[in-house]
């Protein structure tokens, strides 16, 4: 599907809605847009399919938020997880029900962009997004957003999405404000078909040694996904923890085919998600759970929100109601996302002063492991486990007493 000619001269078309980062949050975005029958355009610096640090953990929000006849292309279901509290206290609990999936996240978003393209979204890879512009020269008018490119040369839109990623150029234009940062570390591991036979549909989580972090390991057919998350300005901590999960798991004789580390940072409870003609969703928005750190459901959810509230944005003929629609997107994102966001925060501090307590509950008290099994496949969320359960309730409420920071 084209865009109309409504650019000025030598500008180029007038697209409805232009999605910066075809992530799971620009894919998103761009599908429901685009699936509302808009002129889409969805712009990606990288060539697909490209490597992403992640885990790949599909939860059952995840799977619910994916477009209409999407097929996860799994790599294992995961009936079975091992705890530990690092590397001690080994427990096993298993499911008869799939607790989630895993997936290679170069296979995953690049099956999201097809679904977008299918959708009627045209795609453009390599390009890089300079920045953007609501003012001056390169606008014809108040209705028109003007995406410039590393190029110099100029995309026009009615609406702009921001999915590039909380370090992007988006976010900084809307003026995203993060109030929590993390790095993860993680390893590729092939293995031979011996190990990768004892891992098949189980994952380990281990409630790490620094205040509020964990490890995972993530099976993928031949190849083991280990990674280790904490605060940012533990680096050094962080890169030994690392070293020591692999070792403990008996899988330092195996050399990695990819070592790589990433920042997630989250939103302060402030932080815009718009301005102007312009929404920010997925981690550009700061748009993750504060404990665990999983994106991939607050992506899938918050672009699908952003691509259908993009599509009124565009509609406005007005900055009054623009910013109207931008508010409700707000809203939205809010009223939903925000009060997960809310508990998730109230959890970690919580877990960070005492992760032998969450080891102990769910590994021997069935109730908390049943509430993790609900959780992971999407049954319940975290928040409504706390408004319906008055143990779950006093718990979260005592995060409420304790002094600010983690340690």
């Amino acid at each position: 599907m084209s865009a109309d000619d409504g650019g000025p001269s030598g500008a180029g078309p007038v697209w409805d809605v232009v999605v910066v980062g075809a992530g799971p949050a620009g894919a998103s975005a761009a599908h429901a847009a685009a699936g509302a029958g808009r002129r889409v355009l969805l712009l990606e610096k990288a060539e697909l399919p490209r490597y992403k640090t992640c885990g790949g953990g599909i939860i059952g929000p995840s799977r619910d938020a994916l477009p209409p006849g999407f097929e996860l292309p799994l790599r294992d279901r995961v009936h079975a997880v091992t705890f530990s509290l690092d590397g001690k206290l080994t427990r096993t609990r298993r499911s008869k029900k799939m607790l989630f999936g895993l997936v290679n996240r170069a296979e995953f978003d690049a099956g999201l962009v097809e679904a977008a393209k299918a959708a009627g979204a045209e795609v453009r890879t390599g390009v890089t997004v300079a920045r953007v512009e609501q003012h001056g020269p390169a606008v014809p008018d108040r209705r028109t957003v003007a995406v410039v490119l590393g190029d110099g040369s100029t995309v026009l839109a009615r609406a702009v999405v921001g999915a590039d990623g909380s370090a992007g150029r988006i976010g900084a234009h809307v003026g995203v404000k993060l109030d929590q940062v993390d790095l993860g570390l993680e390893a590729e591991i092939p293995v031979p078909p011996s190990v990768a036979e004892d891992w098949a549909g189980r994952v380990q989580l281990d409630w790490g040694p620094i205040p509020g972090s964990y490890g995972w390991v993530f099976p993928k057919g031949d190849t083991l996904t280990v990674g280790v998350i904490c605060s940012r300005g533990e680096g050094a901590a962080t890169k030994r923890y690392l070293e020591d999960f692999i070792a403990r798991l008996g899988l330092s004789g195996f050399e990695p085919s990819i070592s790589s580390g990433h920042l997630t940072r989250c939103r302060a409870d402030d932080s815009p998600l718009s301005r102007g003609r312009v929404v920010v969703c997925g981690d550009a928005a700061g748009l993750l759970e504060p404990w665990t750190r999983e994106g991939i459901s607050f992506a899938l959810r918050s672009g699908r929100l952003a691509g259908e509230w993009a599509v009124r944005v565009a509609e406005a003929q007005d900055a009054v109601d623009a910013r109207r629609q931008a508010l409700n997107y707000a809203f939205a994102v809010k009223a939903g996302l925000g009060v997960e966001m809310g508990v998730g925060r109230r959890i970690l501090a919580l877990y960070s002063r005492k992760p032998g307590v969450f080891h102990a509950a769910v590994t021997g008290f069935g109730p908390a492991w049943r509430a993790f099994a609900r959780v992971t496949q999407g049954a319940t969320t975290l928040a409504e486990i706390v408004r319906t359960h008055p143990m779950a309730r006093r718990l979260v409420s005592a995060a409420d007493r304790l002094p600010a920071g983690r340690s």
